[in-house]
């Protein structure tokens, strides 16, 4: 997501922010005429935006005068889930619980381990403390060789080629083409079953030939990706919850 402009946080020690429960920014904004609320449903925080000459204390009485809306969103967003150990989260579509071994692992840092009982697992060697980030780290790669893989075929189909595939921790979209040729992806992808990353992949192939959301272009991404609409409704019912996944100190979105 692009943001053009600077964002702070808030430091009122109102009691009435104190308890919602989530974060609380401030952004100021160039061509803001008003104070505007949102709840982020990506991150579950409160975002302000207000005009450049707008007193802090003004943002804070603002959402003050509107807590019971901002109570009421923060209600139907879902909580995040950090990687802790213990955790559970979806990976390739099902779900896994993640276990922080504590000591070194053989075999590379992120293990998947079947389980007799309950969940498979992903098991993440080295010091507990540097566990969230190494599996982030994983996760990226995982997608990386998914979203290579599947965009690889997708462009062979249409005898097109990506200039570059990158993966991104983004909360706008799900991935992008570029008008020079480069198709970015979120990692959270690879959280989702295969055929989701598929349809995301070939998305994106098809803006190599039609730049645009035309009946041509969807021509194409049906062509290539037949489960195109069983994707879309997937991504539209539980996308978002995608995004409650990650590192407990991320600041993406």
């Amino acid at each position: 997501m692009r943001r053009t402009a600077a964002s702070a946080k808030s430091v009122s020690k109102s009691p009435e922010l104190d308890e919602i429960g989530a974060p609380v920014e401030v952004r100021r904004h160039p061509a803001a005429r008003r104070l505007t609320l949102r709840v982020s449903r990506t991150r579950r925080a409160v975002i302000v935006t207000v005009p450049v000459q707008c007193d802090l204390g003004e943002a804070d009485s603002f959402i003050i005068r509107n807590i019971d809306w901002v109570r009421e969103r923060l209600d139907s967003v879902p909580h995040p889930v950090p990687f802790r150990d213990g955790a559970l989260m979806p990976f390739r579509g099902k779900v896994h619980r993640l276990v922080f071994t504590r000591k070194r692992e053989p075999n590379g840092v992120v293990q998947r381990h079947r389980s007799a009982t309950g969940f498979p697992e992903l098991r993440v060697g080295g010091h507990v403390e540097h566990a969230p980030r190494r599996l982030r780290d994983w996760l990226f790669e995982e997608a990386r060789r998914d979203l290579d893989a599947r965009a690889i075929h997708h462009s062979r189909n249409l005898g097109v080629g990506a200039k570059r595939i990158a993966v991104r921790d983004q909360s706008s979209r799900w991935g992008s083409c570029s008008t020079t040729g480069v198709l970015s992806f979120s990692w959270r992808l690879v959280l989702a079953p295969p055929f989701v990353l598929d349809y995301v992949a070939a998305h994106e192939i098809a803006h190599l030939v039609e730049m645009n959301h035309g009946p041509r272009f969807w021509a194409l991404v049906e062509q290539l990706m037949p489960r195109m609409q069983e994707a879309k409704r997937w991504l539209q019912r539980y996308g978002l919850d995608l995004h409650r996944y990650g590192p407990s100190d991320r600041k993406s979105g």
